[in-house]
């Protein structure tokens, strides 16, 4: 009895035993999966599609070099329509599959959503939980007043491209009449209502004379809203629009001959250059992490093979985001630091992370979780050595703008488990 006893306890200790090796063997064995969480029909398709790219891409680099702690690394797609409602549906059926790491960018309601929806999570599952990575969503709130322990940007917030952007704009003696038009929801919102107070603190010869808002992603003649641009008089544009909205609206200022400036935060981004043209010279700038001919400027060598190689693969666009670079080998790094994939280490080791990338070194700020980064503002130039958007025209930086001139302030007051 006793014997049988013993042996009960040992065989059922062995099995438990079996069980937790193979456990461990299995995650040990497969893939390290992030959710890409984006819109892959739709009108803003194009763009999901690009974003997609992009991982896929870097994680078949990673790949290449021993993936993260001997694991592969995939992606998997998820198609969001563009949805809040819908993306927060797909953040849970990413945690009912185990998969550890969502990503974003496109849409800072989007992402507003995502948060709330991890954080929820996170709260009430403690042994599931998940960590969001934002790649492009650039709402300022997301990292102050919403900031959460489990969201890292790896954009330039839109506070930090305005400033940027318009201690640069201050310098220009053609600027005297700013026009402002961006989609209407968070994002756009914020750069109405902040690029009104910078011209008014830095550019006391401008003026502000038209501000719109227009729906988003529903727009599909932008003639009207150009022809009130004509009738301002305006000889500057700041938009943050980004997707169709952007390529259907300075297509249209083409067709209308506005002869203005437009400063943008995506102007270099799919479907705009093609539609701008040789047009666009000394006329279309752009705020970014990066453009191709950094590499020219600086002799990055070694990343301008990294997006030749993207180019050859997918020719119909470009290595776009340089952020997704940065996001992929800072999480590598962070999981390697961390020797799991479990959230709450990730994201610890993620704080304050500095990491040396091409352009040079960035910080993930360990008090709100914003990457700080050099930052690039450019022109189109058709003697660029690259061109952008198979448009023959390319892009020419015009200002270099150091880590700490594109920082500010965070209001953020991080929860911690």
């Amino acid at each position: 009895m006793t014997r049988n006893k013993k042996t009960g306890v040992f065989t059922g200790t062995m099995i438990g035993l079996s069980m937790a090796i193979s456990s461990l063997s299995y995650a040990d064995n497969h893939p390290i999966k992030i959710a890409y969480i984006e819109p892959l029909s739709g009108p803003f398709a194009n763009v999901g599609d690009a974003g997609l790219k992009h991982f896929r891409f870097a994680a078949e680099k990673l790949n290449a070099e021993g993936g993260i702690m001997g694991r592969q690394v995939e992606i998997v797609a998820m198609d969001n329509k563009q949805s809040p409602s819908e993306s927060v549906q797909l953040v849970q059926r990413a945690i009912d599959d185990g998969i550890p790491f969502v990503t974003q960018g496109n849409g800072s309601n989007v992402a507003g959503a995502m948060v709330e929806a991890v954080d929820r999570n996170n709260r009430r599952n403690a042994d599931n939980k998940v960590i969001y990575l934002n790649y492009a969503a650039v709402d300022p709130a997301l990292t102050n007043e919403r900031c959460s322990f489990y969201h890292f940007r790896f954009d330039a917030a839109s506070d930090i491209k305005l400033e940027a952007l318009s201690n640069y704009m201050a310098t220009r003696d053609d600027i005297n009449k700013v026009y402002l038009i961006n989609q209407d929801y968070s994002h756009g919102q914020f750069i109405s209502q902040r690029m009104k107070e910078l011209v008014g603190e830095k550019m006391p010869n401008a003026e502000i004379v038209g501000d719109v808002l227009h729906p988003i992603a529903q727009v599909r003649d932008f003639s009207p809203y150009i022809a009130r641009i004509q009738q301002s008089g305006a000889d500057t544009v700041v938009s943050g629009n980004w997707g169709n909205d952007l390529s259907l609206m300075i297509r249209a200022a083409e067709s209308a001959g506005l002869d203005v400036n437009f400063y943008t935060y995506y102007g270099g981004g799919l479907g705009t250059p093609a539609a701008v043209g040789p047009r666009g010279q000394d006329r279309l700038h752009q705020i970014t992490e990066w453009h191709a001919d950094v590499n020219v400027d600086e002799g990055l060598e070694d990343y301008e093979k990294w997006f030749q190689e993207f180019k050859s693969r997918y020719p119909e666009i470009d290595w776009y985001y340089h952020r997704i670079y940065n996001q992929m080998y800072m999480l590598k790094a962070a999981i390697e630091e961390a020797g799991t994939t479990e959230s709450d280490a990730v994201a610890a080791a993620l704080e304050g992370m500095e990491f040396q990338s091409p352009t040079g070194t960035v910080t993930m700020r360990a008090d709100d979780h914003q990457i700080l980064q050099p930052m690039y503002i450019s022109v189109m130039d058709e003697n660029a050595k690259y061109d952008a958007d198979n448009s023959g025209v390319g892009f020419r930086t015009i200002a270099n703008i150091p880590v700490e001139q594109a920082t500010v302030a965070t209001s953020c007051d991080m929860k911690r488990p």
